[in-house]
Order: C-alpha cells, then structure tokens, then sequence
C-alpha cells in the first residue's frame, strides 16, 4: 500500500470512526430514554452482564472509568429500580458483590435483541476471517480505550 493511499484510508478510517462512536452514543441514549434509564445505566448493565460472575462496586468503577462514588450512586439507582441485587461476597464478607437480576434485565435484553437482529444482517455480509478481524480490532481498541481514559485521569484539567 502506499503511503498516499494509507494516508487518505487513514483519514476516512478516522471520519468514520468519529461518525460510529457519536451514532453509538446517541443510540445509546435513546435505548436508555425508551428504557427510563440514565444511558450510563445501560452500558454499566451491559458491562455486568458480559462478566462471569458478579463485581465489586470498586470493579465496577474501574470497568466504567468512574469515582467509586460515582459508581456507588450508579449501583444505588440499579438496586433501586430492581435491575441489580447486592449480597456479602462469601469469599470476604466486608466485600459486597453486585449481581444483575435476570428478570429485570430481561427487560434490558428485549429491547437488545429486538434491535440486535439488524445487527446480525449487518455482519452477515462478512466472512469469517473478517469477523475474526473486526473482533480483534474491537478487543483492542477497548484496550486502548480503558488505557487512555487512565492517562486522561492522570492529568490535571485544561483550564
């Protein structure tokens, strides 16, 4: 490839990337006003219910890139509203885990899966070396992602 011609997809790459990252929050956001939910909400449940077993409020801070009170009031709102369940972790009991509950977040689920079948067509086009592609571009850019928003937190605010 030439530089040129790596340089212009580099360009085009980045527009787009840009366009999917701003079309995904927005549809974040309206998942979470069909929902009643902060869109916060939405992706912490998400993140949970990726997750073998349950997290510490402090796991879950570090997976969202919030304070520990910030994500204390995000549990608090998800207890409240039935989507997660607190219980003293067995392994240590001054931990308490934090548990999704299935029935409620089926509710979450629905609406995902409704939406996600659109999302399968999408990908239906590609073969299985591009998915295998495009899966781990995906698990690097989060990598990426969770490595930046800590430089980002390292730094004192621009004025």
């Amino acid at each position: 490839m030439t530089g040129e011609r790596r340089a212009r997809l580099y360009e085009e790459l980045s527009t787009e990337s840009r366009r999917y990252l701003a079309a995904y929050v927005l549809f974040n956001q309206a998942i979470a006003d069909h929902l009643g939910l902060h869109p916060t909400d939405v992706q912490c449940l998400s993140l949970l219910t990726a997750e073998p077993g349950p997290l510490t409020v402090k796991q879950i801070a570090d997976m969202t890139g919030l304070t520990t009170g910030s994500a204390t009031r995000l549990v608090d709102r998800l207890e409240r509203d039935g989507y997660v369940a607190r219980s003293p972790d067995p392994q240590d009991r001054r931990r308490v885990l934090v548990t999704p509950v299935p029935e409620r977040v089926a509710r979450v689920t629905a609406v995902w899966d409704d939406l996600g079948r659109s999302w399968q067509t999408l990908l239906d086009d590609h073969t299985e070396d591009e998915l295998e592609v495009i899966t781990r571009h995906m698990r690097r850019a989060h990598d990426l992602s969770h490595a930046q928003m800590r430089r980002l937190r390292s730094r004192p605010k621009p004025d």
